[in-house]
């Protein structure tokens, strides 16, 4: 099948924006003539659908994919900037819940649209695993502890992450849950061991997350803990089909159950190094 490289005609404008934009450089525009690509060439096309999105007349297609069906970006259906910084600064980590399943059907549109969340060397090979069903949470809530208990009972947790051991007693003998905070929802993204940039690429992914469920009117919160569990109990990847040696890193997510009036003020937070040469 190879790139499916097709150019309608009709409305081909002959512009080569396609062949500009093309990182690989594999795109040929040649005077009077319709973009192509040759077959030694399409080998080294990176996917990255650069030309597709580029095409200002809609005229060409890639790898099967009809332009017709993406989403079309113009300023009138875009965030301004001022609605982008509300929204960044106005998110929260949100650590209180309502004890109900978010509809299927947005978690779905979630994970579809962060599936276009960069990766390095446009790897695009992260693996999503969620448990969106608060009946399946109870069930992985009750493996981490028995879990947790074996590796504390087999000396296996060093002194360094004894605390993940002092929250999950707390939480089994007291009911409080530092570890997902009541939250119905986890998302865990994990990146292949092959992964150019696979750590870079679940953070990514999962702060793409964090905003559109904000946008969403859902709450988001990153799920440290988990991450020291999994250190302190791989076996507990092999439960969630996640392999050992990927790495990984989850959110926690829900309707919230607090609303925030107002941003707080964090401007200085970061210091700010101007480079003059």
């Amino acid at each position: 099948m190879g790139l499916d490289f097709k150019i309608n005609e009709n409305l081909c404008t002959k512009c080569g924006a396609c062949a500009k934009d093309c990182p690989a450089h594999i795109i040929k525009v040649e005077e009077g003539k319709i973009p192509s690509i040759s077959a030694e060439d399409e080998a080294n096309c990176i996917e990255c659908q650069h030309c597709l999105a580029v095409c200002p007349s809609a005229a060409l297609s890639i790898l099967g994919f009809n332009p017709a069906i993406s989403l079309e970006l113009k300023a009138a259906n875009m965030p301004n900037f001022a609605q982008a910084t509300r929204l960044l600064r106005g998110r929260r980590s949100v650590r209180q819940y309502r004890k109900e399943n978010v509809k299927p059907e947005t978690v779905s549109e979630m994970l579809a649209t962060i599936a276009n969340s960069p990766t390095g060397c446009n790897y695009r090979n992260l693996k999503f695993t969620l448990i969106d069903n608060l009946d399946e949470l109870k069930k992985f809530h009750t493996a981490i502890i028995e879990a947790v208990e074996k590796a504390h009972n087999e000396k296996r947790i060093p002194d360094a992450l004894s605390f993940v051991y002092d929250a999950v007693m707390d939480w089994k003998q007291k009911g409080h849950d530092q570890i997902f905070r009541g939250a119905p929802h986890i998302l865990i993204v994990s990146a292949e061991k092959e992964a150019p940039t696979g750590q870079e690429d679940v953070i990514i992914a999962l702060s793409y997350f964090e905003l559109l469920a904000c946008a969403a009117g859902l709450g988001a919160v990153w799920c440290g803990y988990l991450k020291f569990i999994f250190d302190v109990c791989p076996e507990l990847k092999d439960t969630i089909g996640i392999p050992r040696d990927q790495y990984c890193y989850a959110m926690l997510f829900g309707y919230p159950l607090v609303h925030y009036a107002r941003t707080v003020q964090r401007d200085k937070s970061a210091s700010i190094n101007r480079i003059k040469f």
